[in-house]
């Protein structure tokens, strides 16, 4: 082992297996020898081979065995041919119960270069489980006796996958490096390319027993494109993860990284995301268009009258405005173009996000991290004493952060936020289901705006329609309406890629707070009273937007249908 690793030693002075004296004596050793701290500790005669494995175990956060009294069944031996296990000094110990993990006897578990070849080989991750050469050597003699030999067929299988583990290899160091144009890098280039010329939100790498899945996400629904053999996961990943920095070695955990590149002289953003499945790790690497918050509010698709509302209620000088809908809801555009809409030289905005998605000129942004304790409420805390004008907080997610959100809009803010609610008014009774007091709610929230967001026709193919009666029926439209609604459908043409559909537009649902729903808040009403009175008062609702936007031509009824179908069933 490299000096570089030798601080396991301090292990053993704790574990009073050698005192500090004898380890300086053995360090001092190993620089003039030039050997190993575990060479000189055992000439020394300091500590046992067991002591220190144990000691490496500790040291490096692995399991530790002493494999005097092990054995190995003989399928899991089989796993591994015996030449390699004898020429790397490794043992198969025990497979996981779905078989995708193997614990391995081995005497570094530093040496990252093993594990990641032995793990491409066997296909599996490997769990390292430090034990003393000495005996592993044993244990290799009573599960691999020399007698025995191995077939043809294992010796040549295995050579085959050793071969595309060297090719994986130069792959990953041609990507350091910056040189060569290896198939995996035109591979992953090319992915990436697809996605932007797709107009792809997200790109998806999916591992199956057999196969890769690669899809696209465009206009909120995902299509499929290429299927690579398995084998091609572990390179494609190394890739990736290269692009964005990310740990290659790591494979037990999620991971979070960002790829910056550069396509047709245009400047992307992708926030990589990668969690272990079952048959490997899943990384999904979201395109972030820098062009997409710089979002007019007028081009969000607001009706007339939303639009003079939430020109109006952005620029109070105090208070909260929530936005809620679910993830993929186009919350952090319609915030964004809001900021952009009141970034001027007189006003400090300060965001709190997780994470920050899109770097926006004149606003300080904060990205919170919390293996550190920088959460939202803290971020808040801190913000408050810089004196902004505006506060984003990413996301209202508990008693604390909404606590603390609200006292910043009593004491002077603008505070823009987001809920996960199915509707506006179901954000009042979820402030208040968090642990928030009514009268706290009632006070301090000015509006509340649920979104949705619903493909739109294609402008190259789009012609005139009739509804079917399904359509009709679940819409709930008149007579009338049918009549002189302007219905409208794609074709599908290559503009669209056959789906009828280019591009998104929000469907919208605002509630301004009044003096009736301050005082139903403030008693605590459920969100369907809520809900009554707001539309009373001529809040437009999820569907009746949509609807709107089918009878003018915009969407298609089915396309509304299939986002508000929940809501329907409520207002008609």
């Amino acid at each position: 082992m490299a000096k570089a690793r030798g601080d396991y030693g301090d292990n053993l002075v704790k574990s009073q297996a050698l005192s500090q004296g004898q380890l300086e004596e053995a360090r001092g050793l190993m620089q003039s020898g030039g050997g190993s701290l575990q060479d000189a500790l055992i000439k020394l005669e300091y500590a046992t081979p067991l002591q220190i494995a144990k000691a490496v175990a500790e040291f490096n956060n692995y399991e530790f065995a002493d494999l005097s009294e092990m054995t190995v069944a003989p399928e899991i031996a089989a796993l591994l041919p015996a030449s390699q296990a004898r020429d790397q000094l490794v043992v198969p110990l025990s497979l996981s119960d779905d078989q995708s993990f193997i614990r391995m006897a081995i005497a570094d578990p530093t040496d990252f270069n093993l594990i990641q070849k032995l793990g491409f080989i066997l296909n599996k991750e490997i769990i390292p489980v430090v034990a003393a050469q000495e005996q592993i050597k044993d244990l290799l003699e009573k599960v691999y006796p020399e007698d025995e030999l191995e077939s043809t067929e294992q010796l040549v299988d295995f050579s085959e996958m050793a071969n595309e583990f060297a090719q994986a290899e130069q792959v990953r160091s041609a990507a350091i490096s910056g040189e060569g144009d290896g198939a995996i890098i035109r591979l992953v280039n090319k992915m990436i390319q697809d996605g932007v010329e797709m107009r792809a939100s997200d790109i998806h790498v999916e591992p199956f027993k057999e196969r890769v899945r690669i899809r696209y996400r465009v206009d909120g629904i995902l299509t499929e494109r290429d299927n690579p053999p398995h084998r091609y996961l572990l390179p494609i990943l190394s890739r990736i993860k290269i692009m964005a920095s990310v740990d290659i070695s790591e494979k037990r955990r999620p991971q979070d990284g960002r790829i910056k590149t550069n396509i047709a002289g245009k400047d992307y953003d992708l926030r990589l995301s990668i969690l272990p499945s079952v048959h490997g790790q899943s990384a999904v690497m979201r395109i972030l268009d820098r062009a997409n918050i710089k979002v007019s509010i007028r081009d969000l698709g607001f009706a007339d009258d939303d639009f003079a509302r939430f020109q109006q209620l952005i620029k109070r000088p105090n208070g909260i405005f929530l936005v809620t809908g679910p993830t993929g809801s186009g919350k952090t555009t319609t915030l964004y173009s809001a900021l952009n809409e009141l970034n001027t030289t007189e006003r400090k905005i300060i965001t709190a996000e997780d994470p920050v998605e899109y770097y926006l000129p004149g606003i300080n942004q904060v990205e919170v991290k919390h293996n550190i304790g920088l959460d939202f409420a803290r971020i808040i805390r801190a913000m408050l004493r810089q004196a902004p004008n505006i506060i984003l907080v990413g996301e209202i997610r508990d008693h604390e952060t909404a606590e603390i959100a609200i006292q910043a809009s009593l004491t002077g803010h603008l505070v823009f936020s987001t809920l996960h609610t199915n509707d506006a008014p179901s954000a009042i009774t979820r402030m208040i289901d968090i642990g928030v007091q009514p009268f706290l709610v009632a006070s301090s929230i000015i509006a509340i705006m649920a979104q949705r967001l619903v493909r739109t026709i294609c402008p190259k193919c789009r012609e005139p329609y009739t509804p079917n009666s399904a359509e009709i029926k679940g819409s709930g439209l008149s007579p009338e309406q049918i009549k002189t609604g302007k219905f409208m459908k794609g074709k599908g043409c290559s503009h669209c890629s056959r789906t009828g559909y280019r591009g998104r537009k929000g469907i919208y649902e605002m509630l301004k707070m009044d003096g009736k729903i301050r005082e139903l808040t403030f008693k605590g009403a459920p969100a369907p009273e809520l809900r009554k009175h707001a539309r009373a008062r001529g809040m437009r609702t999820l569907l009746e937007d949509g609807l709107n936007k089918a009878l003018r031509g915009i969407t298609t009824l089915e396309e509304v249908l299939s986002i508000c179908h929940h809501e329907s069933s409520l207002d008609h």
